[in-house]
């Protein structure tokens, strides 16, 4: 984003402090970013840690600000929006949201109308650094505003853009949710290499190191997960094995029904907030 936008976060919680640490490692000016946390303890710690500027409201953190990051419960948001609609009819901001369940037409409408929106689907992995994250903007947003938001949100990893809101959906079936599905992968493996009789500390290292290494190949090498599995998978091989339990339980067809059914939870939060 430009050297002189200010930024202010709607809530200080951890997506924003994952946030705001990944624009500090950017040498961005601390300064240029704002902060509204009701929480004291959250509020303190983010003007000791990262030097930003710190407020108890949200329009004080909001006045004057370029971009808005609206980091607060899906909950809450329709009555923090209420507080600030007067200020985004004012200022026309763009307003970036990070709340499941939250459409860009009801952010829009319960600011005042008219107002730039992207909607951002992050996930925990950016809490290291490592997230991906799923963005929408809607109607009003102009190209240079959604390079702006491009960009803010691609200091806790890669961004990828839907042409469809519902889309969001299937990013938060897929990613925002999906470390989730990793660690029961991994608690599960690591019970499963218990009961063979390795002590938990080696199945707990053999398990994460291998999750790390797959997916470490299916970042940097250039090939289709199915290319990747098939080269380890050889015939007759205990690999194969193990592969045929999984198809013969129905694998593909259970996470297949998984993640629609978390797409469909998000098209159900949407409803339940209007």
């Amino acid at each position: 984003m430009s050297s002189n936008s200010t930024i202010a976060f709607i809530g200080g919680g951890n997506m924003a402090r994952s946030l705001i640490g990944g624009l500090m490692a950017r040498d961005l000016d601390p300064g240029s970013i704002r902060v509204a946390e009701p929480v004291a303890e959250l509020r303190d710690g983010l003007h000791r840690d990262f030097g930003v500027r710190v407020f108890e409201s949200a329009g004080e953190a909001a006045a004057g600000a370029a971009s808005w990051l609206l980091a607060v419960k899906p909950q809450v948001m329709r009555i923090v929006c209420a507080d600030l609609a007067g200020l985004a009819q004012a200022q026309s901001p763009l307003v970036l949201s990070i709340a499941a369940g939250i459409t860009a037409e009801q952010l829009d409408r319960w600011l005042g109308g008219g107002i730039a929106v992207v909607r951002a689907m992050p996930n925990t992995p950016a809490l290291l650094g490592a997230g991906i994250t799923g963005l929408f903007a809607n109607a009003n947003t102009d190209a240079d505003q959604c390079a702006d938001a491009a960009d803010l949100l691609s200091a806790v990893g890669p961004v990828v853009w839907v042409g469809e809101e519902d889309l969001i959906n299937a990013v938060t079936a897929v990613s925002g949710s999906g470390p989730a599905y990793v660690f029961l992968l991994a608690e599960a493996m690591q019970a499963a290499g218990i009961a063979q009789g390795l002590p938990d500390d080696a199945a707990r290292a053999l398990v994460a190191q291998t999750l790390l290494g797959a997916a470490t190949m299916l970042t940097r090498l250039d090939e289709p997960a199915a290319v990747l599995r098939q080269r380890v998978t050889s015939p007759g091989g205990t690999t194969q094995a193990a592969i045929e339990v999984f198809e013969a339980g129905g694998f593909h067809a259970l996470v297949d029904r998984a993640l629609a059914a978390a797409a469909e939870r998000g098209r159900q939060l949407s409803a339940a907030n209007e």
